[in-house]
């Protein structure tokens, strides 16, 4: 019966009065005989600045948060992924002279399997799959005339080559079909290029002949990010040339691959974007092996890390909404962009138009990097993420950019969409001193500080000083028993709580100090 209420309620450990007072009498002792021990420093999250977004951008990602019930920066990043990789094409920002590059976003949201970023995927990059479904279907005759030529192409090729055998088998000369052999080769047909941006779970080398040779502008919307941050391509023989190959297309470069057995190619002019999710245990593992290369090399730092508080626990079921006017809203806006044809050299690299900064935009961009900048000193605020906040000003621009064009304002950056773009920005940024922090501490103290943020979230909410464990080991934000208990452990060690034994049933009883109100 205890389980079934413990469902069935919306406060699952709340107790009766009786219980109150048992808990209020024990709180007491506790306080009164033992002071809370700190913990290590931590920074606490701050709520996603949603009403930074763009009128439409925003009503979309309320309208999905409503019904999916994902954690809003979850939703958030899904949205801004997808307007990213259908802009990134068009445009380039420029924040000064000499200082222009991609509006293409590297997106992480560190969060465990089961918040349904692939489900916020799909709502947002909808027009993106109805537009190369058009663009495959538009191009089958264009592929079919290249089959037709390149088959008539292989048979000339083929029939030079055997004339030059037979020649060459009866000691006569061969200049004249060599020669025609080598015109040939430059009339090989080139295959076409049809847009195809959703790239999927591509290994970095995959990545890079897709936007070669397929198509210059694409992005990885994906859930399960360790193809990226725990595949075979990111060992230890290949580490460098991998993270080298992301931080050239995040800044607009070029890249050569070169190969022994295969044609070796280079990626020119190209735009990418990266939509991930990676839960918490294999960015540390990836960090174990590979933190001082990610963050030494800048590539962790180009991203706008995102660390949400979970919902699972907290998503009773819903049926879908009828209509869906906000994101058809968006949908349409993301159709308009996309039927925009980008301007490509004859090379196949992209030649996206600069947008640059209205003066009072400018003025806001200076002010905002260099407060940053300020902070980047030894003792600064930012010191220890020193690396990610020295992009962050960047990337507010191309979230200002992106906001520019997908408002369909057009002209130079606005102080209107520099302004909200400055403010998710700088959330990010505090996200990556959170998790960067954190990820700092060993695994049990970074585990208990998790725990206890919760514990004392939850109290204060249900007014109460103790919590049942099944109830945490539920809805908590530690699923793994054996984590668990040694959070437990940390957090008795540290008198931040004290465990009661019932039978069967576990009690955490909560300093009542920690809760900021008398016992």
């Amino acid at each position: 019966m205890d389980d079934l209420v413990e469902r069935g309620t919306a406060f699952l450990d709340s107790v009766t009065e009786v219980e109150n007072e048992a808990g209020r009498t024990l709180a007491q002792e506790f306080s009164e005989s033992v002071p809370p021990q700190l913990l290590a420093a931590k920074i606490d999250p701050e709520p996603y600045p949603i009403d930074a977004l763009p009128d439409i951008i925003q009503a979309a990602v309320e309208e999905v948060v409503g019904f999916v019930q994902a954690p809003v920066a979850l939703v958030a990043a899904s949205a801004l992924a997808a307007v990213s990789l259908a802009c990134q094409a068009h445009v380039d920002a420029k924040r000064a002279e000499k200082l222009s590059g991609p509006v293409g976003l590297f997106m992480l949201a560190i969060a465990d399997s089961g918040e349904r970023k692939s489900t916020c995927d799909g709502f947002f990059a909808r027009s993106i799959r109805d537009y190369e479904a058009t663009q495959a279907e538009a191009a089958k005759p264009i592929l079919k005339n290249y089959s037709a030529a390149i088959e008539a192409w292989e048979a000339k090729r083929g029939g030079i080559k055997e004339k030059i055998r037979q020649l060459a088998k009866d000691s006569k000369p061969t200049s004249g079909l060599e020669s025609l052999l080598r015109t040939l080769e430059h009339e090989k047909p080139e295959p076409p290029r049809i847009p195809r941006l959703i790239l999927g779970d591509e290994t970095p080398e995959n990545l890079a002949w897709s936007l070669a040779k397929d198509w210059p502008s694409g992005g990885v919307l994906s859930s399960e990010a360790g193809v990226i941050f725990g595949s075979h391509g990111m060992g230890k023989d290949s580490v460098m040339r991998n993270l080298s190959f992301m931080n050239v297309m995040w800044d607009g470069g070029t890249h050569s691959v070169g190969r022994r057995t295969s044609e070796s190619f280079t990626v020119r002019g190209a735009r990418l974007t990266l939509g991930l999710m990676v839960q918490e245990a294999t960015l540390r593992d990836y960090f174990n092996k590979n933190g001082t290369l990610a963050r030494g090399t800048g590539f962790l730092a180009r991203f706008l890390v995102s660390w949400p508080v979970s919902t699972q626990g907290k998503r009773p079921f819903a049926e879908p909404p009828a209509n869906w006017p906000h994101l058809e809203a968006f949908h349409k806006r993301m159709a308009a962009i996309l039927e925009q044809q980008p301007l490509v050299n004859e090379d196949g690299s992209l030649a996206p138009v600069t947008m640059g900064l209205t003066p009072s935009a400018k003025a806001a961009w200076i002010d905002f990097h260099d407060a940053i900048e300020a902070e980047l000193v030894n003792g600064g605020e930012l010191y220890d993420v020193r690396d990610v906040a020295a992009k962050t000003a960047d990337n507010a621009v191309r979230l200002a950019a992106l906001f520019q064009m997908f408002q369909g304002s057009g002209g130079a950056i606005g102080s209107q969409a520099f302004d909200g773009a400055s403010r998710i920005a700088a959330w990010h940024l505090s996200e990556a001193r959170r998790f960067f922090g954190e990820l700092a501490l060993p695994v049990e103290l970074a585990d208990a500080g998790r725990l206890d943020g919760w514990l004392l979230d939850h109290c204060r909410q249900g007014r109460t000083y103790f919590v049942r464990k099944n109830h945490v080991r539920q809805h908590g934000p530690l699923r793994d028993g054996a984590r668990l208990d040694a959070a437990i452990r940390e957090l008795g060690e540290l008198d931040r709580l004290r465990v009661k034994k019932d039978g069967k049933k576990v009690t955490l009883h909560i300093n009542p100090a920690l809760l900021g109100v008398a016992p």
